[in-house]
């Protein structure tokens, strides 16, 4: 059943990148904890055999970020929703780098320039574990949502700041996410 692995492997960085949806899991020290589903081409890079990051963008809040100000612990899960049955659970310690902040464009330079993006989480991965994932459903893949890309792209990157000031600054814990920090 559950198994523990020493770095992500060939085997786990190909069984990463096929899966078209994975799950972010963070909390900060009270209130919710946050589990957001991620997903678009491009937003996922493996970066070595224990470090992952994600492309943040632009939502509806802004959980991550604001967790792993005051609690560096995250959780990312994948799950076989096609194919042979598994699960794979990354737990790690994260930091949200900014847009242009010290960092950013080494981070940025891995993933697709997408509207809307505000910070690149990195992930260094503590402990690697796959699992059976008998009950996961089956689930044929239909295709990637442009929903998003088009909202930022309508709203470009005054309205997107606007946003980020009235929507992103704080969590919905009342937590500060950092998006707007100089």
């Amino acid at each position: 059943m559950a198994k523990r692995h020493d770095e992500i492997d060939e085997k786990l960085r190909g069984f990463i990148t096929e899966q078209k949806i994975f799950f972010v899991a963070t909390a900060g020290p009270e209130g919710r904890v946050n589990l957001s589903p991620k997903g678009l081409d491009g937003t996922l890079a493996v970066l070595g055999p224990r470090r992952v990051a994600f492309l943040n963008l632009t939502g509806s809040g802004n959980e991550t970020a604001a967790h792993l100000r005051l609690n560096d612990r995250i959780t990312l899960m994948f799950c076989a929703f096609s194919g042979p049955p598994s699960i794979l659970r990354l737990y790690g310690r994260g930091r949200a780098v900014g847009l242009g902040r010290p960092g950013w464009d080494d981070l940025a330079a891995h993933f697709a320039d997408l509207p809307g993006k505000r910070q690149v989480v990195d992930v260094m991965v503590d402990e690697i574990m796959t699992s059976c994932g008998f009950g996961v459903p089956l689930m044929e893949f239909a295709g990637q949502r442009d929903t998003l890309v088009k909202w930022a792209e309508t709203k470009g990157d005054e309205g997107i700041h606007a946003y980020w000031r009235e929507k992103n600054a704080l969590s919905f814990d009342g937590l500060p996410t950092g998006v707007l920090d100089p």
